[in-house]
């Protein structure tokens, strides 16, 4: 007996194991913070997977050891539990948990443990856009940007609903509350772009609450921040298409000018022509005022106005005026 549940025992630990490690279910690791979150998830996986292959192996083995068989007249014999086995599957679950326990408190502490030189950006969630501010360079855009190797201290709120900050490759995620400020902390590990999504449903344009995180070396960061200041400090055209990009304006829209390519919302290529800059401020401003015929209300955002000031406001009018006239 103790040797046919000790072969199976054995063969469903190590299909589960194979399973549960080796098919990548997972991106990547691409933060410091991440890298505790998949240990504690290997020593979970590992736990429940040695549990699971002891509960598998009795249950197969008693199926056929003591199955119903046609010439079985007779009920087993009644049995009345077993006190030192009762004690011993309640003392080892007890054992297993207070190790998770103590395993994710000590990561969780580690994953807070924020530096003196760390980096903060304010992020502001709205249905439907992310926005991010970096008070130290006064940048504010709809794409996140950060340093390979620096800690980042993300303070989050949200302007209505709750929605969930989520870069798949950091592993941590973090609800977005409305009235309160929630903070997460990441150290990139390496360069790319990264699908940042929001995971908790706010609304009928939740699919498109999406954006990019790009983690950056700390040169091609520094050159990102000086284009930022001299396009703003140019200001007219460059400012405005430097607006239309760090809003996000460009996942939604097409605009060839301004390499933006979604299918969200119309194809500005096709539509500013006819358009002026009355009505294109007032799209921008209260999107929902008129809503273009084939499109639905409630997916763009209303907090452009809120979010851009009035300088970055007329130069995106004036740059969304020029952009399609040839």
């Amino acid at each position: 007996m103790i040797i046919q549940l000790a072969v199976m025992g054995v063969v469903i630990g190590a299909a589960s194991m194979a399973a549960a490690l080796y098919i990548p279910w997972l991106p990547d690791i691409g933060s410091k913070e991440g890298g505790r979150i998949d240990d504690l998830y290997l020593l979970a996986s590992i736990i429940c997977l040695v549990i699971f292959a002891i509960v598998a192996s009795v249950s197969i083995y008693a199926v056929i050891k003591f199955r119903a068989r046609p010439d079985d007249e007779e009920d087993g014999k009644p049995i009345h539990g077993h006190t030192g086995l009762e004690i011993v599957w309640t003392i080892i679950p007890a054992a297993l948990v207070t190790v998770i326990a103590i395993f994710s408190g000590v990561a969780l502490v580690k994953n807070e443990d924020l530096k003196a030189d760390h980096r903060l950006i304010e992020v502001k969630a709205a249905q439907f856009a992310w926005s991010f501010t970096y008070p130290d360079l006064d940048i504010t855009t709809g794409i996140l940007r950060v340093v390979e190797g620096e800690q980042i201290e993300l303070r989050m709120e949200s302007e209505d609903v709750i929605h969930s900050f989520w870069v798949p490759e950091w592993r941590l995620k973090q609800d977005v509350v409305p009235g309160t400020v929630q903070r997460l902390i990441i150290t990139p590990t390496r360069t790319g772009s990264f699908p940042l999504i929001c995971t908790e449903l706010c609304g009928l344009g939740h699919a498109t609450m999406r954006t990019t995180a790009i983690v950056l070396s700390r040169e091609d960061f520094d050159t990102w921040v000086a284009e930022q200041q001299q396009a703003a400090q140019a200001g007219g055209a460059a400012e405005g298409k430097q607006a239309f990009v760090n809003a996000g304006c460009g996942g939604c829209h097409v605009l060839a000018d301004a390499g933006g390519t979604g299918q969200v919302g119309p194809d500005l290529d096709k539509v500013l022509p006819s358009l002026d800059a009355e009505f294109i401020r007032a799209s921008i401003v209260d999107p929902n005022a008129d809503v273009a015929a084939g499109y639905q209300p409630g997916v763009m955002p209303e907090t452009y106005g809120d979010q851009l000031s009035t300088e970055q406001l007329d130069a995106l009018v004036d740059y969304l005026v020029e952009a399609t006239k040839g």
